[in-house]
C-alpha cells in the first residue's frame, strides 16, 4: 500500500535514539498487531461487536517496554551493553499522541543532555489504577519486569481511546448539565465529543460502578506513561487535559460542574492538574538502579495533542482511500488532483451525527458520487468544516495568516492544496526529519532550562510554503 499519506501508523511505538545534537543514532519499533499478538488487537486496538465501542488493553502498553527487540526497555539494555553513558542524561519528558497528528507514533530518547519520549497513539486514552496501585509503582522492583509488576494495577484493564463514539449519550448528559454545547465550549473550548475523556469517565461510572469506585487515580495515556518513568501518579498537564471536557480553559483548572457530571470524587481520582513545562521530581529508583540514570534526572510533564477542532477526520479518509481509491493514497491524490476546487459544486457535509451526507449541485441529497467526486467531496467538506469551527472560536484569516501543517496527511500535497484554498492561506510545513521528535526534545529543554520557550525552538528550521490558494479561491470559500 502507497505510504503518501502516513496514516498507516496506529499499530506503532517506534522508537528514535539521537544525540543532543539532535543526529539519529537509532530507530526501531513495535508493532502492536504483530509483536504482541497475544492481545489480539487490529490497529493497536479492539473494535467491539457494537462497532463504536473501541479499547486498548492498558497492559499491552506496559509490556511493549518488555518485548525484544524492538520496545524501550530492550533497547535501553542494548544502549546499556554498548556502553551508553546513561549518568548524562539530564531530563526526560514525552508525549502521547493521536495518530492523525503523527507518520507514527513516537519514542525519542535525546542523550547527554534530555530524554524526550512520544509515546503510543492514544492521545484521548484514559487508564484506570486500581487502590493500592500507587505502592507497587513507587516500589518497582528490580528482579521484575515492569509488566510483571503493573499487569495487576488497573481497575479498568481496557483503556477506551480516541476512536471510541459509545458514549453519544454521555455527551449529551454532560452538555445538558452545564447549561448546552455552547457553554460547554466556553469552559472547556470544545462542545462534547465521544472521544473525550469526560464521557468515557462517565460512562464507566454509570456502566461499572464497582471498577470506578476501586478506581485510585485515572491517568491520560501522557501521564500514565510519565508515571512509569517517575514512579509515582504523575499529574496531567495543561495541554492534554484541555482535551477532556473537563478543564476550564481560562481558569487553568478543572471545572466543577463538568467534574460533578461525569463522576464522583473525580478531583481527587484526577489530581491537580499542572502546567506543560512543570518538572515533577527526578526520575525513578528503578531506572537509576537498573540503567544508571542519575538520581537527579529530572522528569517533565508528559502532554498530549490532538486534532481538535475536527473529529476522527483520518478515519474518514482512510475509508475513502479504501472504498474509491484501491487502498492507495497515492490514486487517492490523482482522484483528488483530476476534480476542479468546488467539486462542481457537489459536497459532502460534516453533521454531528453518524453517516454520510452527499449534497449535489442542485443541492439535492444523493446517495453515491463518482470516486473522483467522492474524494474531494469529503476532503473540502473536512476543511470547510475546520474553518467554520475555527472562526466560530474567533479565528480570521487576513493577508498575513499561514498555516503549517504537520503529522502524515502533511506529506500529502494535493491535500494541503485543498487546505489552502478552503483557508485562502498559504500552507507551510516543517521540513525536518522526525520533526515529531524534536517537539519532545524542545518540551524537555524547556522544563529543564527554564528558558523562553521561543528561546529553545530558535534554532528549527524555517517552515517551507508547499501550497498556495488557487486564483479564485477566495471567491470561492468566503
Amino acid at each position: 500500500m502507497s505510504k503518501t499519506h502516513g496514516n498507516h501508523g496506529r499499530n506503532y511505538i517506534k522508537v528514535t535514539a539521537v544525540y543532543d545534537d539532535l543526529q539519529m543514532i537509532y530507530e526501531s519499533a513495535v508493532k502492536f498487531d504483530t509483536d504482541l499478538p497475544e492481545f489480539k488487537t487490529h490497529g493497536g486496538a479492539h473494535i467491539h461487536d457494537d462497532q463504536v465501542t473501541v479499547t486498548a488493553p492498558t497492559t499491552m502498553w506496559i509490556k511493549a517496554f518488555n518485548i525484544s527487540p524492538k520496545a524501550l526497555e530492550m533497547l535501553l539494555n542494548r544502549m546499556q551493553n554498548g556502553g551508553f553513558d546513561f549518568s548524562k542524561v539530564k531530563c526526560v519528558s514525552g508525549a502521547g499522541q493521536r495518530k492523525d497528528k503523527l507518520k507514527l507514533p513516537m519514542i525519542v530518547i535525546v542523550c547527554i543532555l534530555i530524554v524526550a519520549f512520544q509515546l503510543f497513539q492514544q492521545q484521548h486514552g484514559s487508564v484506570y489504577w486500581k487502590k493500592g496501585a500507587r505502592e507497587k509503582l513507587k516500589n518497582e522492583l528490580l528482579l521484575y519486569s515492569l509488566y510483571d509488576q503493573l499487569k495487576d494495577c488497573f481497575s479498568i484493564p481496557d483503556s477506551p481511546i480516541w476512536m471510541d463514539a459509545s458514549t453519544t449519550a454521555q455527551c449529551k448528559k454532560l452538555e445538558e448539565a452545564v447549561g448546552g454545547a455552547m457553554r460547554l465550549a466556553e469552559i472547556t473550548g470544545a462542545r462534547a465529543f465521544e472521544r473525550y475523556t469526560g464521557t468515557q469517565i462517565m460512562k464507566i461510572s454509570e456502566n461499572n460502578t464497582e471498577a470506578y469506585n476501586n478506581t485510585e487515580r485515572i491517568s491520560l495515556v501522557s501521564s500514565f506513561a510519565a508515571s512509569l518513568f517517575l514512579g509515582d501518579y504523575a499529574p496531567i498537564d495543561y495541554s492534554d487535559g484541555s482535551g477532556m471536557n473537563l478543564f476550564d480553559i481560562t481558569k487553568h483548572t478543572w471545572s466543577p460542574e463538568c467534574l460533578q457530571a461525569c463522576g464522583d470524587d473525580l478531583a481527587n481520582k484526577l489530581g491537580e492538574p499542572v502546567p506543560s513545562p512543570k518538572i515533577l521530581g527526578n526520575i525513578s529508583e528503578y531506572l537509576v538502579m537498573k540503567y544508571n540514570f542519575p538520581k537527579d534526572c529530572k522528569v517533565v510533564a508528559f502532554t498530549g495533542t490532538s486534532d481538535s477542532v475536527f473529529k476522527n477526520g483520518s478515519l474518514t479518509r482512510e475509508r475513502i482511500k479504501d472504498k474509491c481509491a484501491e487502498g492507495s493514497w497515492d490514486r487517492f491524490a490523482e482522484l483528488l488532483q483530476s476534480t476542479p476546487m468546488g467539486n462542481n459544486g457537489n459536497i459532502e457535509i460534516q453533521p454531528l451525527v453518524s453517516g454520510d451526507y452527499r449534497f449535489n449541485d442542485k443541492n439535492q441529497q444523493v446517495d453515491s458520487f463518482p470516486p473522483e467526486t467522492e474524494v474531494r467531496a469529503v476532503i473540502e467538506g473536512q476543511f470547510m468544516a475546520r474553518r467554520m469551527y475555527a472562526e466560530l472560536r474567533g479565528m480570521k484569516t487576513d493577508p498575513n495568516t499561514r498555516i503549517i501543517a504537520t503529522g502524515g496527511a502533511s506529506i500529502n500535497k494535493s491535500i494541503l492544496q485543498v487546505m489552502s484554498d478552503v483557508f485562502n492561506a498559504p500552507v507551510y510545513i516543517t521540513d525536518v526529519a522526525n520533526s515529531a521528535s524534536l517537539g519532545g526534545c524542545y518540551r524537555a529543554k524547556h522544563g529543564l532550562t527554564g528558558q523562553k520557550f521561543e528561546e529553545v525552538v530558535k534554532g528549527h528550521p524555517e517552515p517551507i510554503c508547499v501550497a498556495k490558494p488557487t486564483p479564485g479561491a477566495e471567491q470561492l470559500w468566503s
